[in-house]
């Protein structure tokens, strides 16, 4: 018998008690058993655990241990050692505190698993003999043992365990996740983070590269540029936007996307004013915003965004001057003809007005056909500045725009399951990340068919303003569409692949998996993601890690 050793290899600093009630317990203890050394939990006060035990279907041991010779006298607990005689803070205090605040440390994050239930203090002095039936007021028999029961351990262990009946023993399933828990150290949690700061970091550099080709074509009126995602067309198009503003001119920063466009709204509210765009947001808020009557909301069909709106806008324009003397367009892979035609007429000059468009056609998710008006070849963007390697690698055959890595990070964690257990096993992917360390603003989870029911509630909720806030926030996880992220990013992405239907099946795929810029989990049953993607999507996946989040 050998239990799961947390660490392996301790190293102990004290005169060898720890040492050898270790080395007992790892004798003792079944393969089903974990033993943790040194383990520190913090909620009212930092406490360090000596010896740890989680015993599936059994309990929990707190365990505290006492070298030298120990005794009661008076009241006062002693030891004598090396160092001679000196008075001992109370070892079964110690080890109730610590066990109390595991316990604290618990209660709201192993809800789900169960929790770690039946749960015991014990005193292990190993060069102590007590006298027969030792007991104290605060530690009944068998919480104390000496060294002369270090040869039934555990069988002593067990048997007080055993006997507590108001609370289940721990599960295998939560004891893995303890563990999870346990094992998240203030250092991993810092090497997580700062990993996704260097990428930051290193993105950023790249996009001040970037910033060169607005210079380059300042002189072109009418200027289309692709790039496939992460090449740094949403960052180019508010830098374009906010020069033409500067410049004194009357801009149109525009999308299709409900959260891009909430996005540029709140970039935009902390540009100077100078920079400012005379209009930012979506393209279909447009008509009201320039005094059009629109039909209330809950007549809006679909038939009426995709072609009547746009029709009577500019129907509305004619004979009008237009608002604009630029319009600059992000997603412009999402606009049809006649949106094109409506855009126009709200330039100054429809024929010679600066247009400025950045499209990824791969990223055409929506059943509509559009061209931009644009005569000159697309100027092209052939750098990735938001995917490590890892990630860019499971999207690179969905789109025809080849791109340079310079970026690396984690390797992506892929999940393969059926279809109707994906919600499910993504929701258990967000719990292991943030026992991990991840801070919960840094991750979102984007489903590929159905709206996530968090995603629906807090829609309903707060409305679609409120909803995009608080995902700018970044002080929660995340559950949104792939289909409304588009131009938009977080650390951590969990794609959940729960289906996705017919029209632009491979092009959501690809917005869905180049969202991430640390870590990519992938949830999905692989048969479904290579009909969606293809072999080499599936590859790509396989090439990274297997992953079973804990208590899934």
């Amino acid at each position: 018998m050998t239990p799961r050793l947390v660490p392996e290899q301790p190293e102990f600093t004290d005169t060898g008690a720890e040492q050898l009630v270790w080395e007992t317990l790892a004798a003792q203890l079944p393969d089903e058993a974990y033993l943790i050394h040194g383990q520190r939990i913090q909620v009212q006060r930092e406490t360090e655990i000596d010896l740890l035990v989680l015993w599936p279907d059994v309990g929990c041991a707190v365990v505290e241990v006492k070298g030298g010779q120990v005794w009661l006298k008076e009241g006062q607990w002693w030891q004598s050692g090396a160092d001679g005689e000196h008075p001992l803070k109370s070892p079964v205090e110690q080890a109730q505190a610590a066990k109390h605040e595991l316990i604290r440390y618990f209660r709201d994050r192993l809800s789900a698993a169960g929790g770690v239930g039946r749960i015991d203090h014990f005193v292990v002095l190993p060069y102590t003999t007590l006298p027969t039936g030792f007991e104290t007021p605060d530690a009944p028999l068998g919480r104390i043992i000496d060294r002369g029961g270090l040869s039934d351990l555990v069988g002593l262990l067990s048997a007080r365990l055993r006997a507590i009946d108001k609370y289940p023993p721990i599960t295998a399933a939560a004891a893995e996740v303890t563990i999870s828990y346990l094992r998240k150290t203030t250092r991993a949690i810092a090497n997580q983070q700062n990993r996704a700061a260097e990428l930051a970091d290193a993105s950023n550099i790249l996009t001040a590269q970037q910033n060169r080709i607005v210079d380059l074509l300042r002189l072109q009126p009418r200027v289309e540029i692709v790039g496939g995602a992460g090449s740094g067309k949403t960052h180019l198009a508010e830098l374009a936007a906010r020069r033409f503003a500067r410049n004194g001119k009357r801009v149109a920063l525009l999308c299709y996307s409900r959260g891009l466009g909430r996005y540029f709204q709140q970039q935009a509210a902390t540009w100077p004013a100078s920079d400012q765009p005379a209009y930012v947001g979506l393209f279909h808020d447009l008509p009201e915003w320039l005094g059009m009557a629109v039909r209330p909301e809950a007549e809006r069909t679909t038939n009426y965004y995709e072609h009547e709106l746009p029709t009577q806008l500019r129907e509305f324009l004619q004979g009008r001057d237009g608002p604009f003397d630029v319009a600059v367009v992000d997603e412009a892979q999402d606009f049809a003809d006649v949106w094109w035609e409506a855009l126009l007429a709200c330039l100054v000059d429809p024929d010679e007005s600066p247009l400025w468009v950045f499209t990824d056609s791969a990223q055409r998710i929506f059943d509509r056909d559009g061209v931009a008006p644009i005569t000159l070849s697309p100027f092209p963007l052939d750098e990735n500045l938001r995917n490590p390697a890892e990630i860019a690698a499971t999207f690179s055959a969905l789109t025809p725009w080849p791109q340079r890595i310079r970026l690396t990070g984690a390797e992506v964690r892929f999940v393969d399951v059926d279809f109707e257990d994906v919600v499910s096993r993504a929701d258990d992917a967000v719990d292991a990340l943030l026992a991990e360390g991840w801070e919960p603003g840094s991750i979102a989870l984007l489903t590929t068919n159905h709206r996530h029911p968090v995603q629906v509630e807090r829609i309903e909720l707060g409305g679609y303003d409120a909803y995009w806030d608080e995902f700018f926030a970044a002080e929660d996880v995340f559950y949104g569409h792939v289909r409304n992220f588009k131009g938009l990013e977080r650390p951590v992405v969990i794609l959940a692949f729960d289906g996705l239907p017919d029209a632009g099946a491979g092009a959501q795929l690809y917005v869905g998996l180049s969202r991430a810029t640390a870590l990519l989990v992938v949830v999905g049953p692989r048969e479904g993601i290579a009909a969606a993607g293809g072999p080499e999507v599936l590859a790509a996946l396989d090439a990274g890690s297997s992953w079973c989040p804990p208590w899934a």
